[in-house]
């Protein structure tokens, strides 16, 4: 058996494609990206094409083998890496990284899945066209990743999750057959709509290979905007003003607590955190012109002329320049760097109904601050579609990995249900991983889980594809 897979996966791949312990470091491929979990696999196995990816789960099928999926491995729900038995197989994507074709009438793009989203994006720009999806990871993420994760990203108010850029998939089945549902078609009513359920399936249902992506034409121009907000129930006033002034411009609407901007300052002074200490909150908001930078900025200066007047801006700043504006996402995308310098914490991807999004903050705020003297919460996210990242630091002065080994599964748990109070999502767009799995079984509708067991039971009945992600057996 280990041998004859062994064997089988080289025939598969060529033998320089096979990377084993005895010959390789793998711990890139065996640890996740926030470092919470080290599995130990036993080969990482490297496909450059859909044919090799495909003979690679037959192999691994008849060796009663299973496959963990993996692309730029920067999940944070613990979705992408091993366990630590040593007899699964990692399918790295990585090699399956070249843009197959670009349509600039039907505004698509076909791409294999381990394309980073970065390069994806710069295919797109140097034909004049863009790729919306931008997250902090598009330097490393790739796009099988951001699909079968339903990444989300900054853009989401304006253009959508993944799911809602993607127009086909190719996708490797459990048992080795591949399904070629690269249309770049945007009315297709023949039936169960396959790409959406393979779209946000975390590598559990197959493997995607290959997607047929959205493109859209360049903005004239894109501003971006600054501004202090004395309330969270004053930034969602003014995402409503600035979504009836701006209509589809708008398409960055980010909100970042007082506290997640002062990690920043403390351990990235060279960013240069504005207005900041002046105000609980801060909002940055990106408009993309269809007309020109003028009228962009005639737009944006209105906007918040009436804001400030409203009382729901305190002080804002426009970017004057490109260099400008990549300083300001600089530090939005930087917040999560500055938590993990600032030591270990708990981390939450959630999503509440915009509407109710100050009354959970100022109740779990309360709640948490009640339950655990002196914590601190870094909050901050995309506000403009209802996606916050609770997290929660340890009180100032007290041991960051102690606080995460004793306090974790009860301040989950609090958050949690609070969530759930708010009629919201325990997970907006990293995913279940194994990470959340147990927590879904608790807040997932039950007629729900039990229609995703029975579609997973009909696709994977043998369990091969990434097994105890988001579903537990």
């Amino acid at each position: 058996m280990k041998s004859d897979l062994l064997d089988a996966l080289r025939t598969a791949v060529g033998a320089a494609n096979v990377l084993t312990r005895d010959t390789h470091d793998l711990a890139a491929y065996e640890r996740d990206w926030r470092q919470r979990a080290h599995g130990r696999a036993l080969a990482v196995v490297r496909p450059g094409n859909t044919a090799e990816a495909a003979a690679v789960v037959r192999a691994c099928a008849a060796h009663g083998a299973t496959l963990v999926p993996q692309g730029g491995n920067t999940g944070l729900v613990v979705g992408s890496v091993p366990d630590d038995s040593g007899t699964q197989v990692v399918l790295s994507l990585q090699r399956m990284n070249q843009v197959r074709a670009i349509d600039h009438a039907n505004l698509t793009m076909t791409v294999d899945a381990g394309c980073v989203l970065q390069a994806v994006q710069q295919a797109a720009e140097a034909e004049g066209l863009l790729f919306p999806l931008s997250l902090a990871a598009e330097g490393s993420c790739t796009i099988g990743g951001n699909l079968a994760t339903n990444a989300g990203g900054t853009q989401v108010l304006r253009y959508g999750n993944a799911r809602e850029l993607c127009l086909g998939l190719e996708v490797v089945t459990p048992d080795g057959d591949v399904w070629n549902g690269l249309s770049g078609l945007r009315k297709d009513n023949t039936g169960y709509d396959l790409r959406d359920l393979f779209v946000g399936s975390e590598g559990t249902l197959g493997i995607i290979t290959a997607a047929t992506l959205k493109l859209y034409p360049q903005p004239a121009a894109t501003l971006t905007a600054w501004a202090s907000v004395p309330s969270l129930q004053a930034a969602v006033a003014l995402l409503g003003l600035a979504q009836q002034r701006l209509a589809s411009g708008l398409t960055g609407f980010e909100v970042m607590g007082q506290f997640a901007l002062s990690l920043v300052d403390r351990h990235m002074p060279q960013l240069r955190v504005p207005l900041w200490q002046t105000a609980p909150y801060c909002v940055l908001l990106e408009n993309s012109d269809s007309e020109s930078e003028d009228h962009a900025r005639t737009q944006f200066e209105g906007l918040l002329e009436a804001a400030i007047e409203q009382g729901l801006v305190s002080d804002a700043v426009v970017a004057e320049s490109i260099a400008q504006a990549h300083g300001l996402w600089h530090i939005r995308e930087n917040i999560p760097l500055a938590q993990a310098q600032e030591g270990l914490n708990i981390k939450h991807d959630i999503s509440i109904p915009v509407s109710r999004i100050p009354a959970f903050c100022d109740d779990t705020d309360a709640l948490l601050q009640r339950e655990i003297p002196g914590v601190r919460l870094v909050n901050f996210g995309h506000l403009g579609d209802g996606n916050l990242h609770y997290n929660v630091q340890a009180p100032a002065g007290a041991d960051a990995k102690n606080f995460l080994i004793e306090q974790e599964m009860w301040v989950n748990q609090l958050v949690f249900d609070q969530v759930a109070r708010y009629d919201g999502s325990i997970s907006a767009e990293h995913g279940v991983g194994s990470l959340k799995a147990e927590h879904l079984t608790h807040f997932k509708d039950p007629v729900a889980l039990t229609m995703m067991r029975r579609i997973k039971q009909a696709l994977d009945p043998h369990n091969r594809c990434n097994p105890g992600r988001v579903l537990l057996p």
